[in-house]
């Protein structure tokens, strides 16, 4: 019958239906929206019952929809008034898990429309339904990994760069523009009448080129974690000279991670000279509660030669909080 086919487009279902006065049940053909085929039927009782299902297939019962959609009733012709469900949300596995009743009368030519806001795959064995359709954090995700092959394309081929970077050891290009959103100091080297901003050169001579092109490929967003790891401490110094916030956190959290006894007091020089409250925190635990301080005794003349008299206060002081006279 030519009124049981329904026409789609998008997340659209629309079946017209010509012709429902004498018969009481009426069944569409199969339609596909998503991935599933689906079916409507229409029951006139005292009540005009629509129902919405998936196909029964091995798929659907492998896979049963979650669908969250709309329905509209309404009559052909001009003054079309439609009858709008609420937004509903269901598995569908078979003709009983939905039915709407609708407290109208529809007879002759009306239409039924099904929208369909969101398809989820809900696995039979549990775990958390996912959507077939893009959400917005994918569309950000996708918006996000282009962003960042256009900048490392910038980087690398020094598309419009406007600035030079002197390194240790070589030049490099790079952008006013990602500099100064990076740094406020960047920032200001380029807003204020400073040598920086009418030579459009910048000095960064405690910095080896490949130490400075790691800097820079963190700025651009496309820094490798082996690269971050190598060039941690000469990040650190970057991130703290140029004020870079989350790369300070970024290298601290790293530094943290890998304590032991051929580092540990170098570690500590630096958290006192960045000013890295955890990092210190952590060495003085690693040397004082933990009792590694008996594992660098050769290493601990030297390091109180050169370090700062505060800092040796500060760890006099952890002695005393952590020793336990017998």
């Amino acid at each position: 019958m030519v009124d049981s086919k329904v026409e789609t487009i998008s997340r659209l279902a629309q079946w017209k239906i010509e012709n429902f006065g004498s018969c009481s049940y009426k069944k569409s053909d199969p339609f596909k929206v998503g991935i599933w085929n689906w079916h409507l039927s229409i029951e006139k009782n005292r009540y005009l019952y629509i129902r919405l299902f998936p196909e029964p297939s091995r798929f659907s019962k492998e896979q049963p929809p979650l669908a969250r959609f709309v329905l509209r009733v309404s009559n052909t012709g001009l003054n079309r008034k439609p009858y709008i469900s609420p937004i509903h949300e269901r598995l569908l596995r078979n003709c009983e898990d939905f039915v709407w009743p609708v407290d109208s009368t529809f007879h002759g030519r009306f239409i039924i429309d099904v929208e369909f806001l969101d398809l989820k795959i809900c696995p039979v064995n549990g775990g958390e339904a996912s959507s077939i359709w893009p959400s917005d954090g994918l569309l950000q995700s996708v918006a996000a990994e282009s962003t960042l092959r256009c900048l490392s394309r910038m980087l690398e081929e020094a598309i419009h760069s406007d600035v030079t970077i002197n390194t240790a050891d070589g030049t490099l290009r790079a952008h006013k523009a990602i500099l100064s959103a990076s740094s406020p100091v960047f920032q200001s080297m380029f807003r204020h009448n400073l040598k920086e901003k009418e030579s459009s050169l910048i000095y960064i001579e405690d910095m080896s080129l490949e130490s400075c092109t790691t800097l820079l490929s963190y700025l651009y967003g496309t820094i490798k974690q082996e690269d971050f790891w190598k060039h941690r401490l000469a990040l650190l110094g970057a991130a703290n000279k140029y004020d870079i916030a989350d790369l300070k956190d970024a290298c601290e959290e790293s530094l943290l991670e890998d304590i032991n006894s051929a580092n540990v007091l170098e570690r500590l020089q630096e958290a006192w000279l960045y000013q890295l409250d955890r990092l210190k925190k952590g060495c003085l635990t690693y040397l004082f509660d933990f009792g590694k301080i008996y594992d660098v005794r050769d290493e601990v003349n030297n390091f109180f030669r050169q370090a700062d008299r505060e800092l040796m206060l500060e760890m006099f002081q952890e002695v005393l909080t952590v020793w336990k006279p017998i």
